[in-house]
């Protein structure tokens, strides 16, 4: 994505929200049921940079592919985990540091990591 500024990717973010609540809604879900489990604003903006990150480091397939081997039970999932811990921690670290608006955010995210 072009260089947005931060207020444009909450803007962004909360109408793709918004879209997902009404189609829940019209689903027949009661927002009460879902509301709690859904991103927040600034969680869709980390996560819309994380992956503008990752697709300018050229490492987007190579993520998707180790985040499906972590989740297997080859011998070497452990080692797929832990590589993508990491990855995550400098990804969302530098995010951190260019967006200081979203630390807190961040720092959230960071501490699901491990999940």
């Amino acid at each position: 994505m072009a260089a947005m500024d931060l207020a444009a990717l909450r803007r962004y973010a909360r109408y793709e929200l918004d879209v997902l609540i009404e189609h829940r809604c019209r689903a027949g879900e009661d927002p009460y049921d879902f509301i709690h489990d859904l991103p927040t604003v600034d969680e869709l903006v980390v996560f819309e940079l994380r992956a503008d990150a990752l697709d300018a480091r050229g490492m987007t397939a190579q993520y998707a592919m180790a985040k499906h081997a972590a989740r297997s039970a080859l011998p070497d999932a452990a080692m797929h985990r832990q590589n993508i811990a990491k990855l995550e921690y400098d990804l969302l670290r530098d995010i951190a540091l260019e967006h200081p608006e979203l630390t807190r955010t961040v720092w959230t995210l960071l501490g699901t990591v491990a999940d």
